[in-house]
């Protein structure tokens, strides 16, 4: 009678499905090694070594979506993991290959990860009604909607502007240039001290007042999406340093 064969452990699974892949792309069917890690992943989700791979020959092999769609996936799993580095990598490689990619969600898991005392401040009190009307172009609730989630569609849309930001203790205004943030002004602060201060408010309201002029560059990064995950960096490193 034929022995009934072991089930094979999560390591070996792993390794035969990465051989696979290996050499589906070495006979030239990507599509074939592609498949091969898919049907992997459904057994083995949270498998960063399966993802990673199956990112890496989407890359190569022409197929940005689903890469992209593995960096997002990535990203959760780096931070479920606490390797904030990894994830910092994985969501600005995924705006890269899609720079209308919303990233908002993973910047918001990574700030609630690295800063998990920033939210549970105090909801604002509703500010007072401004003497005269604004010509406000777009407004929300940062409880609901997060500054981050502004930020995409102030980038996506390419305005000039003047995000204004007001919490229960803290209020100021992140600048705009045709969706690149140049400044920010929080209290006395300015650039990216004032910018930090800012994205550590979570509740209160925001707004956009769009400007026909543009304003001094101050802030100088290559990108929104860097200067943001920069910014949580320091916050989070700050934040170890003030309790050794």
């Amino acid at each position: 009678m034929k022995e009934r064969e072991k089930p094979k452990s999560l390591e070996e699974s792993v390794e035969a499905a990465l051989l696979d892949a290996d050499l589906f792309v070495k006979y030239k069917a990507p599509q074939r090694a592609v498949e091969r890690l898919q049907e992997a992943i459904a057994h083995w989700p949270r498998s960063i070594v399966l993802r990673e791979k199956l990112r890496e020959v989407s890359f190569s092999h022409g197929l940005p979506e689903e890469a992209a769609r593995q960096c997002l996936v990535l990203v959760n799993l780096y931070i479920a993991r606490e390797n904030f580095d990894s994830a910092h990598e994985r969501l600005l490689e995924a705006k890269h290959i899609n720079p209308r990619l919303n990233i908002a969600p993973g910047l918001e898991a990574i700030r609630r990860a690295r800063r998990p005392d920033l939210h549970h401040a105090a909801p604002a009190p509703a500010p007072p009604a401004p003497s005269a009307p604004r010509p406000v172009t777009f407004a929300g609730d940062l409880s609901t909607v997060s500054i981050f989630d502004a930020v995409q569609v102030l980038e996506n849309s390419r305005l000039t502007g003047a995000l204004a930001i007001e919490g229960p203790a803290r209020r100021g205004r992140v600048l705009f240039n045709d969706g690149r943030i140049v400044d920010a002004e929080c209290e006395e602060a300015r650039g990216t001290l004032a910018f930090r201060l800012l994205v550590e408010v979570t509740s209160g309201g925001f707004d956009f007042t769009k400007s026909r002029n543009e304003f001094p560059i101050r802030i100088q990064a290559p990108s929104n999406t860097n200067l943001i995950l920069d910014t949580l960096r320091q916050m989070d490193e700050d934040k170890n340093e003030g309790e050794e």
